[in-house]
């Protein structure tokens, strides 16, 4: 269940589909996934084991709690709306409980379409960066595809190769950052900054100016990005657990999602993207 404050919403648009909704969901992300004993997670749980913490009504007994009590791990998961998707469209709103076979089926199927729902977020916004405009019509297509996949029947995802596709959405992604990135002003040197997958756990870039950065799959674990201009920057993967964003500008940000805004620290001067709610945790 993600912890964030619910904001305007500006510019949303076909993504509302593709926000967690948890009132409509069976509680899939408590019970189909694999808890290991961390700092992310006070308890270990298998695939399939329904956390202690869900209640009957498939919510979170905690969730107000979930960081003071050993879940933080909790707060930084999204969906990306495939919990709804799953158990109110693919399965009718059929109930896991008390029936083995829909709940196996249903725990099998709720990754995939969470996969596929992470890429028409990606692909949905790519849709909407007009320096990559000549890619628009292959990015429609891939969209289109993936909104498909995401409605199979319950028992074609077995036979589904998610990663080829996965793959595929990536290379085009790829092609639209550059577009956009050449876009941004050059850094010292006329030189554009590629730090994909670069290792940047706790590197000081405290006011940095970071517009058009690749950093795709970078590691920015507790990095100072406080009062940092990523904006037109690349941050798909990104790993931005407990990275401070205080200050930081990352209003035109590429492929930037909920979950690595709650699991940075922030504070009220961060400017976001309009399709991205301000954590919770950033007020307290």
């Amino acid at each position: 269940m993600p912890d964030t404050v619910q904001g305007p919403g500006a510019e949303r648009g076909d993504r509302a589909a593709l926000r967690a909704d948890c009132a409509n969901c069976s509680g899939l992300c408590c019970v189909a996934l694999t808890l290991t004993r961390s700092a992310d997670f006070a308890i270990d749980k298998e695939a399939g084991q329904p956390c202690r913490n869900l209640q009957e009504d498939f919510r979170c007994g905690i969730h107000t709690e979930l960081r003071t009590r050993g879940f933080p791990g909790c707060t930084v998961y999204d969906c990306f709306g495939a919990g709804q998707k799953v158990s109110g469209e693919i399965f009718g709103g059929r109930d896991w409980r008390g029936d083995g076979e829909t709940a196996r089926q249903m725990f099998q199927v709720f990754p995939v379409v969470r996969q596929l729902h992470e890429l028409l977020w990606y692909l949905t916004e790519a849709l909407t960066l007009a320096p990559a405009k000549s890619l628009h019509g292959e990015t429609r297509r891939l969209l289109d595809e993936t909104e498909r996949l995401a409605r199979l029947p319950a028992d074609a995802y077995a036979e589904l190769d998610v990663a080829a596709h996965r793959e595929l959405v990536a290379g085009l992604l790829h092609r639209v950052s550059g577009l956009v990135r050449a876009t941004a002003p050059r850094g010292k040197g006329g030189k554009k900054r590629d730090r994909r997958g670069a290792d940047l756990i706790g590197a000081r870039l405290r006011g940095a100016d970071l517009r058009g950065a690749d950093l795709r799959g970078s590691y920015l674990i507790a990095a100072d990005l406080s009062g940092a201009d990523l904006r037109l920057a690349d941050l798909t993967g990104a790993d931005f657990r407990d990275a401070d964003v205080s200050g930081a500008d990352l209003t035109d940000s590429l492929f930037l999602t909920q979950a690595q805004l709650n699991a940075a620290r922030g504070d009220a001067a961060t400017r976001l993207p309009p399709a991205l709610d301000r954590p919770a945790h950033w007020d307290r």
